[in-house]
């Protein structure tokens, strides 16, 4: 991936599109990050409006959009809905045609569903507006839980924020684990969110801090290579297994189990990238335990074998940190507080 277009149109969303700016148009070389070309691109080049009362002068008409390798659609205002600009259904159509990368924040998913592209396929959006994409376009199948979606080369990502997941989650496609790393630290985000967005609907303030498993879930990262049954987390935490399994699943909107799952994948590929263990001791430290089980996870979470990802983006160990500290260091995911 080479080329990025970010496309945008009269009513954008200021926060989104600085999303896809930040994430694929800062220079980050001196990071050891490669470049993009990134262009931002309009129906009608000139002055477009946010939705918030100012307006950015853009000078790419979408001509290079059908050429980039990763066509990003901001969020429309909801009166454009029903009324998709035909150009941009064109150009949607077109980039999945070619096998660009497509990939929608927000309401950006209204084009993407008005171009057909999302016909029986897994799709996200905002949870405000997941419902009226799923009675708009019933050949979608809507999953209004998640911060984003993946299927085939087409990404959809939920409000907001979860546009940086999507964002990251490309990344770490394309560049690797220890590149979409680096990314996250220079933009103070967590590398990879676990959970979903019913974390965020209609859900009341917690009273009591206190009673959070950060702590909980922070030993368990620093511990990943144990056999970390629910039974030994929840008597960590003082509960009962029963009670522990249902606060997790509200706190981080995953399972203990499929969380753990996504922790100990997330050491595999710093591993594979840093270092040159074999599977076996990859599957051992990463809690795994066979190799077997590391390439039948790693392969259902990332769509790619532990042998293949190695081969794309493996590089050299940094002299400066010892083999074994580095697990559990950068690649922790920040927890909630």
């Amino acid at each position: 991936m080479k080329t990025v277009a970010c496309v945008v149109d009269h009513g954008f969303a200021p926060f989104e599109f600085g999303v896809a700016c930040e994430a694929f148009g800062l220079d980050r070389s001196d990071d050891g990050v490669p470049n993009f070309d990134f262009r931002i691109v309009t129906p009608d080049p000139g002055l477009v409006r946010s939705k918030i009362g100012f307006s950015i002068h853009v000078e790419h008409d979408l001509s290079f959009a059908y050429e980039a390798d990763l066509v990003v659609f901001c969020p429309m205002p909801r009166q454009y809905w029903s009324s998709v600009d035909p150009r941009l259904i064109d150009l949607a159509r077109a980039a999945v045609a070619r096998d660009a990368w497509v990939m929608s924040v927000c309401s950006g998913s209204f084009v993407l569903g008005a171009a057909g592209v999302l016909d029986g396929r897994r799709a996200t959006t905002h949870w405000m507006y997941a419902h009226t994409l799923a009675a708009m376009y019933p050949r979608i199948q809507v999953d209004p839980d998640v911060l984003f979606v993946q299927d085939g080369r087409i990404i959809t990502s939920a409000g907001t924020a979860a546009g940086i997941d999507a964002c990251l989650h490309l990344l770490r496609i394309e560049l690797g684990a220890e590149m979409a790393n680096r990314i996250a630290k220079r933009m103070v985000v967590p590398p990879q969110r676990d959970g979903g967005q019913a974390q965020y609907i209609d859900r009341p303030i917690p009273v009591e801090a206190s009673g959070s498993l950060a702590a909980v879930a922070d030993w368990a990262v620093q511990n990943i290579r144990d056999d970390l049954s629910v039974d030994l987390l929840a008597g960590r935490a003082h509960m009962s297994s029963r009670t522990f399994a249902r606060r997790f699943k509200s706190e981080f909107g995953a399972t203990p189990a499929s969380w753990l799952t996504r922790q100990r994948v997330i050491q595999a590929q710093r591993m594979l990238e840093r270092t040159d263990y074999g599977l076996e001791r990859i599957a051992v430290e990463c809690g795994f335990g066979s190799a077997a089980v590391l390439r039948q996870n790693f392969t259902r979470v990332l769509g790619t074998t532990p042998t293949a990802y190695r081969a794309r983006f493996a590089c050299a160990v940094d002299e400066a940190v010892s083999q074994g500290e580095w697990m559990l260091r950068d690649e922790r995911m920040p927890l909630p507080a």
